[in-house]
């Protein structure tokens, strides 16, 4: 039998996943239409199926046991999936929305087809007005997953899944939706919080040219599509990780209206007064004290199983003490970005890699061996396609673009551990200069270029102890440790044990976080260490490595023994001083004077 979440055991098969998909740009709730559901299947050629193979429950993936299916699809094979009585809304233009589909689709409506897309992890839409009919409405979705034997961006799934690596999963992941829209309708906001200035800056990106109205918490400014918009905020309430205070917006767009949010905060740097660099959230310093967040199910693998399911995973990190998560090569549906930004918790994204094979000299070596190579040798970094690397270079834009306005996320990351890794310099100057109110961490681990605005470190195979050197620029960040596993009978699905090390009982593992914390970890955020990113949320397939059982049943250390771990290495607040260039506010007059 699968291992099931409780909220896996409560699915309701018509009806997963019911929540509007998109907070940050919502429309009424006439203006759309679910289609996550029970959806026919077939296995085959790239050619349309004479026959159908059964149903499939959207949006999990045939992989995952809440599809119904629980077939993985092969690099040589293509999976169809076919809907039909679909009332569309009623609208002057109707438009299909994919929260995302893995990894190559074409799609068609009525039997026109509407268009196609490559990239596992992003959403994309369909203009289908000219494709509809009287009556309902008929979809097709044609998949082709190349995983690990093609260079798309594929995160941690591998066909021959085991230790670190998860079950490759296909198709559709994310919610399916109809939006009916009017033609002049937003497409986009492009939101930026100026703390200092007391203001909030909105562009409408709008489907033509005109007139626009922004709304916040009921004060109106009018502008034009396409224009920075500059929106008084009298007296900013901040967000900050204990009081995450966001504004509402409503923004008019001709017949269109749409409702949005954001937030007055603002990231950056300083240096206390030892010297050491400090992350900065609205001018004081916050250490941000993080947990690995792979953000896989057993019953949903890539897709959380309930709305509900991602706000427990949110809260109890929360709750233990940790102040930010660190999103592991993987782009979450939308919701899960907005149950960070209300309920007060910083997100560090990474981007998913992708590449060829990855191989042990590049890959695993590292983590034993300090090597210092240069990332602009593509083939050794298995990067030798030039079409792979631009493809990457687009979808980096693309979840920046996608992700910017979420109040929570601090730090971009764009690789891990020399993971398909080119060119990071570059890539984290473009990133820089998409989004200049972001750090970017250039690599994760290793190999470090010496770019970006971090400085990061993975241990797992000795003790960790910084070493700063007098020149270094960049923020100190021990962007992955610990890894720690137990094994706990019933709430896990693998019959191997993959960790860094292994504890037998659970006051083996209690006792081994909290000595972590006091003789490393707590010595490394003094000497300059300012995020720490502990591995691992939950247990995942042969990680059996986290706080958390992979049913999320069971936390296999004290709440309160991890709280106080936790302070151990909180950074408690020290003066510091702003960067030049920094947009931080007056950071020696607002910063509490403890421990320096």
């Amino acid at each position: 039998m699968p291992l099931l979440t409780r909220w896996g055991r409560d699915l309701d098969p018509d009806h997963p996943l019911p929540e509007y998909p998109r907070p940050q740009l919502a429309r009424g709730e006439d203006t759309w239409v679910n289609l996550n559901g029970r959806w026919s299947y077939a296995f085959g050629t790239e050619e349309r199926p004479a026959s159908w193979d059964g149903e499939i429950v959207v949006p999990f993936s045939p992989e995952a046991p809440l599809s119904g299916v629980g077939r993985q699809l092969q690099p040589d094979e293509w999976l169809w999936y076919r809907r039909s009585g679909i009332t569309a809304p009623t609208g002057e233009r109707v438009l299909l929305h994919f929260g995302a589909v893995d990894q190559t689709c074409t799609v068609w409506v009525n039997g026109t087809e509407v268009g196609s897309h490559t990239g596992g992890y992003l959403p994309f839409t369909f203009d289908v007005t000219d494709a509809l009919v009287e009556g309902t409405q008929t979809i097709e979705v044609r998949v082709r997953d190349l995983s690990e034997t093609g260079p798309h961006a594929r995160g941690k799934q591998r066909l021959d899944r085991g230790r670190i690596w998860y079950t490759a999963q296909s198709g559709i992941w994310q919610t399916v939706w109809l939006e009916a829209v009017p033609t002049l309708y937003v497409e986009s906001l492009v939101i930026t919080p100026d703390l200092a200035g007391g203001s909030l800056e909105v562009t409408v990106v709008a489907s033509g040219t005109s007139p626009v109205a922004v709304s916040v918490n009921g004060v109106t400014t009018p502008g034009a599509a396409g224009e920075v918009i500059r929106i008084p905020v009298e007296d900013p309430h901040p967000w900050t990780v204990d009081d995450p205070y966001l504004y509402d917006l409503e923004i008019t767009c001709g017949a269109d209206t749409v409702t949005s949010y954001a937030a007055m905060r603002d990231f950056g740097f300083g240096i206390d007064r030892r010297g050491r660099r400090r992350f900065l959230l609205n001018g004081r310093p916050i250490q941000h004290t993080g947990v690995l967040d792979q953000g896989y199910w057993p019953d949903g693998l890539l897709t959380a199983p309930a709305d509900e399911a991602m706000v427990h995973d949110i809260t109890t990190m929360k709750d233990l003490g940790f102040t930010m998560l660190r999103k592991h090569v993987k782009v979450e549906p939308l919701r899960w970005y907005h149950h960070c930004d209300r309920l007060g918790i910083l997100v560090w994204q990474d981007m998913v890699n992708g590449g060829g094979r990855y191989r042990e000299l590049i890959a695993n070596l590292p983590a034993r061996w300090p090597i210092r190579l240069a990332d602009k040798r593509h083939a050794l970094f298995f990067r030798g396609d030039t079409a792979a690397r631009e493809e990457f270079r687009a979808e980096v834009t693309q979840t920046v673009t996608l992700l910017r306005n979420v109040v929570s996320i601090a730090v971009w990351t764009p690789f891990n551990e020399g993971w398909g890794q080119f060119d990071a310099n570059a890539i984290a100057a473009a990133v820089k200069k998409l989004d200049p109110t972001r750090a970017v961490n250039h690599v994760s681990g290793w190999i470090d270029q010496g770019g970006g605005d971090v400085k990061s470190f993975h241990s797992y195979l000795r003790p960790f102890r910084l070493r700063p050197r007098k020149n270094e620029r960049r923020v100190y960040a021990l962007t992955e440790y610990g890894g720690y596993s137990l094994a706990v009978d019933g709430h896990d699905a693998s019959a191997v044990e993959y960790g860094y090390r292994h504890c037998e009982t659970p006051e083996d593992l209690a006792a081994g976080f909290v000595a972590l914390h006091y003789d490393q970890i707590q010595d490394a955020v003094d000497l300059g260490v300012a995020a720490t990113v502990y591995t691992q949320l939950s247990d995942v397939e042969d990680e059996l490595n986290g706080l958390l059982t992979w049913d999320r049943e069971a936390l296999k250390i004290p709440a309160d023994t991890v709280r106080k771990a936790l302070t151990l290495a909180d950074g408690r607040e020290r003066p510091v001083r702003a960067l030049p260039g920094d947009r931080a506010v007056d950071p020696v007059a607002t910063a509490h004077d403890e421990g320096s």
